[in-house]
């Protein structure tokens, strides 16, 4: 019998031919991806500044919901879903991403802007990449398993166009899907499109926000003479991080709570929207102050409270990350549009202002250890925020990014902001915690789970005393 030799280099022609295959599709999907969100955020900016000089226009915030709302209704329909539809889609097919979902969630979004709603920017990225990824993928005629990967490669190329980050738009993609397991299939589209995408955000000539941790001295002692970090600094770090993961668990309940009661007070759901308006118009009349509306990202007036502020030594109130955890959990939960991550980055960047000084730590080095770590924990995605912070803060850090952004992701707990992101590896391995189910089923169990105790801890007082 003659032995059947294996033909050389068979293996590597077949990766060639896919590397090849998937470059070409991938190219034109990022370039009209990276185009829209260039477009997007010049839109973005001019909307913020448009709304810093007619302070009016916040009055107009619960009309503005009452729009959003009535658009969703007619024309969004099953768009209103978002990046949850994208996943869903992602993790079985027919859930459908429709062409129309990226002008719709991109009209939406100035409007919450434009009128003082307190959102951010990447759900609206990462929509538009998904919907024009959708739009592509049917074009090239694409089977159900190559449909996944051009979609995972579209929200690639929205997040790493939208913040500047390529590295962490490829890992974000494939992390984000399901918490404790990457499927690295998608790898190679997905880091083309964010490349491809951020570069063509460049060449619109669209510039990206810059942050900047400030020089740490090193501190002499016995034990950080031998070592390459200071250990001190480093158990501060954790104790901080600790409070990021509990801050993101904080922000991704109030908005599935929120949402909830919204939804059991008002018979009607255009009620909601208004009813949201009216509530942040309070509040800024509460507070006095503007700093907690929009994106908080540029200054409305010198000394306002933004995210690049807070890098810096009484560049945040003491309750600014709390501030803005409500102003933003209020606006999402009932309706309006935009996305998390911003808001969150500035939950932790200010919260990180706050525990600097508590904790007696850097500013600046807090600030972005809070930045990357919430995020980190309300989206499950610790591996993407890691690199987040070489990107976006440099390489110097990096063993601390990794600390904050991990023990933040275990603080978290199985919640999140996605509520379509299924649970492959559960944080906690417990017969409470089964793998295989989606956010949304964790929260609904939480939620089984407390009322649970509740009943059996009241009756059980009651026979104490």
């Amino acid at each position: 019998m003659t032995e059947t030799r294996p033909i050389p280099f068979k293996e590597h022609f077949t990766i060639v031919k896919h590397l090849v295959r998937w470059t070409i599709m991938t190219i034109p999907v990022a370039i009209a991806i990276g185009s829209v969100v260039a477009f997007f955020l010049w839109l973005l900016t001019a909307a913020t500044h448009f709304r810093f000089d007619h302070k009016w226009l916040l009055f107009l915030l619960p009309l503005a919901g009452l729009l959003i709302h009535f658009i969703y209704q007619t024309v969004g329909k099953s768009s209103e879903k978002g990046n949850n539809l994208i996943i869903d889609q992602i993790h079985e097919e027919g859930a459908g991403v429709p062409r129309k979902m990226a002008p719709v969630i991109l009209f939406t979004t100035i409007i919450t802007h434009l009128f003082g709603g307190s959102a951010g920017r990447e759900g609206t990225a990462v929509q538009i990449g998904g919907s024009i990824a959708a739009m592509f993928g049917k074009w090239f005629k694409l089977n159900g398993p190559d449909t996944r990967l051009i979609l995972t490669a579209g929200i690639a190329a929205g997040f790493g166009a939208v913040f500047g980050t390529p590295v962490t738009g490829a890992i974000f993609a494939m992390e984000v899907l399901t918490i404790g397991r990457i499927k690295y299939d998608a790898l190679l589209p997905a880091l083309v499109a964010a490349v491809v995408g951020d570069i063509t955000v460049g060449a619109w000539h669209v510039n990206h926000t810059q942050y900047h941790i400030a020089l740490i001295p090193h501190t002499p002692g016995l034990i950080s003479d031998y070592l390459h970090f200071d250990l001190f600094l480093l158990g501060k770090v954790i104790i901080a991080s600790a409070i990021f993961g509990l801050a993101s668990f904080l922000f991704a309940g109030m908005v599935h709570e929120i949402k909830s009661i919204c939804l059991k007070l008002f018979k009607h759901n255009w009620m909601i929207p208004v009813f949201g308006g009216l509530v942040i118009i309070g509040l800024t009349f509460l507070n006095g102050k503007p700093d907690y509306l929009g994106l908080g990202v540029d200054a409305e007036y010198h000394g306002a409270v933004t995210i690049p502020s807070a890098f810096n030594a009484g560049g945040a109130d003491t309750w600014s990350w709390l501030w803005k955890t409500i102003y933003t959990t209020v606006t999402l939960a009932t309706g309006f549009k935009g996305g998390e991550v911003t808001p969150l980055f500035y939950i932790g960047a200010t919260l990180g202002n706050t525990l600097s000084a508590l904790l007696n730590a850097p500013v600046g080095l807090f600030a972005a250890l809070g930045f990357i770590a919430v995020f980190a924990g309300a989206t499950n995605t610790p591996l993407a925020c890691t690199f987040m912070g070489i990107e976006l803060f440099g390489g110097e850090h990096a063993l601390l990014f990794a600390v904050a952004c991990f023990t933040a992701y275990f603080f978290s707990g199985n919640s999140g902001i996605y509520s379509s992101q299924r649970i492959a590896v559960p944080k906690i391995l417990d017969d409470d915690f089964p793998g295989d189910e989606s956010v949304s089923d964790a929260t609904k169990r939480r939620g089984y789970m407390y009322e649970k105790l509740k009943k059996y801890y009241i009756p059980l007082k009651r026979k104490s005393k």
